[in-house]
């Protein structure tokens, strides 16, 4: 628990969450100081209102009869209860009281005229607490003083509360966040340090392991069940590797072991033109079905590898169908099948016409070396609302359907003597194709035979392609 509080504080989502924190509380304490200031702004302006209200009825008493009128508006002022609070001084010249319930003139209060805020030990003795006292003053024609004030310490009261629900507020939001940024931090270490384990288990033990779910279908399981995807799709490929390996070495033997027999067997016999030239003849044709299959192997590996979307071009892939047809043409006749092409005249595909043209001919070719003598191979080029679709349907014995899935896969061969001519790479290569261009290859029961069938997206989702 220590390690992963340590590895909490150290790590950078906490302190992202720290800054995010001092930020919001940033905006929180300039909101609260703004509320602050705008309340009390707004119950001073309110006293200063009614203080100023006061101020002058009294001056307008003064005006009418001089300082007896004034001193008998002060002490009716003074007795009447509507302005609570109030606080009232008539000073001479020399500030000696006149009237009013203030005893002294403030000391705080300078100048002439004006405004001030300060508190009079002499205004309510018996008060352990000095209120704030609020005042208008100024210097009247006669050289006379007039106060004219309220008490405003409700106004103090108030800013304290307020204060202290601010301060309150602030350290409540800091302590949630906080903890809230210490249990989220906490988490996500947790989860990380998970998949941490995990993958050092998988790399010391191998590809058996996966990364635990939690159950909770939230972002961290997405990204462990995405992380074991890859992991059975690196597992499923390091498998394809070791039976390519296998296969390769299997296939390779064969024809190996007959040229060391042949040369072996040429070594202990005496030079014969005839033999010699057989034997080379023989050796050629081995080498030349060696050189294939690594040909082959080459070419999936540069179509899965590379990236010649480059070369894409919008391709007729009926004309292309055709040139097919009538490359096959003739080893169709041979074996008495009937190769045909229908449907539509123009389907149009975005893609590499050379690759297009390989995959369609290694199809058609396996469709007449596994198809029945005499029969029928018919190649289907069509236009579909989804696509473009091009099949090649045979008439032959067929396949059984668990094989259907390893057919695509390189050296498999559904024949296990391995007596038909060929290295079982030719459909390997359609898959292979059919990925690059985003095609759906499908193997279907034509019931008798065969039915392969490649299914291209619409021309319209491969925008910059001419």
């Amino acid at each position: 628990m220590s390690v992963l509080l340590a590895k909490t504080l150290r790590s950078s989502t906490f302190k992202r969450a720290l800054i995010w924190i001092g930020i919001f509380g940033a905006i929180v304490l300039a909101l609260f100081g703004y509320v602050h200031w705008s309340t009390t702004s707004y119950v001073l302006t309110r006293s200063d209102d009614a203080i100023a209200a006061e101020h002058a009825v009294l001056r307008k008493a003064y005006e009418g009869g001089g300082r007896s009128e004034l001193i008998a508006a002060i002490e009716q002022a003074v007795a009447d209860d509507h302005f609570t609070g109030g606080l009232y001084l008539l000073a001479d010249p020399s500030f000696g009281p006149l009237a009013g319930n203030l005893k002294i003139w403030p000391a705080a209060l300078k100048g002439s005229n004006g405004w001030d805020t300060f508190s009079a030990r002499e205004w309510k003795r018996n008060e352990a607490d000095r209120p704030s006292l609020r005042a208008k003053f100024e210097t009247l024609p006669d050289g006379d003083h007039l106060l004219v004030g309220k008490n405003i310490g409700d106004l103090d009261e108030f800013a304290r509360k307020i204060n202290a629900a601010l301060g309150l507020v602030i350290s409540l939001i800091f302590v949630i966040a906080v903890a809230a940024s210490v249990s989220v931090t906490r988490r996500t270490v947790g989860r990380i340090e998970a998949i941490n384990a995990a993958s050092q288990a998988i790399m010391q033990s191998g590809l058996g392991k996966r990364i635990p779910l939690h159950g909770a279908g939230d972002e961290w399981d997405q990204l462990a069940d995405n992380l074991n995807l890859m992991l059975d799709r690196i597992e499923a490929l390091m498998g394809e590797v070791k039976q390519v390996t296998d296969n390769v070495a299997h296939d390779l033997r064969t024809p190996l072991a007959r040229m060391r027999g042949h040369l072996e067997a040429a070594r202990n016999r005496q030079r014969d033109p005839d033999c010699d030239q057989s034997l080379i003849d023989d050796t050629m044709m081995e080498l030349d079905g060696v050189l294939r299959m690594f040909t082959s192997l080459m070419r999936i590996s540069q179509i899965e590898t590379s990236d010649r979307r480059v070369a894409f071009r919008t391709v007729n892939l009926t004309e292309i169908a055709s040139e097919v047809v009538e490359l096959f043409d003739a080893a169709a006749e041979e074996r008495g099948d009937h190769l045909n092409l229908v449907g539509d005249q123009r389907v149009f595909v975005a893609g590499d016409r050379d690759l297009l043209f390989d995959a369609i001919a290694n199809i058609v070719d396996n469709a007449i070396k596994h198809g029945r003598d005499g029969g029928q191979v018919i190649v289907e080029v069509v236009s579909r609302d989804g696509g473009s679709v091009i099949s090649v349907a045979d008439d032959g014995p067929g396949i059984p359907a668990d094989e259907h899935s390893r057919i695509f896969k390189r050296f498999y061969r559904v024949e296990p003597s391995r007596r038909t001519p060929g290295n079982g790479l030719g459909l390997s290569i359609v898959a292979a194709v059919a990925r690059f261009h985003g095609a759906r290859i499908e193997l279907l029961d034509n019931l008798p035979g065969l039915k392969f069938r490649l299914s291209f997206p619409n021309i319209d989702a491969d925008r910059g392609f001419t």
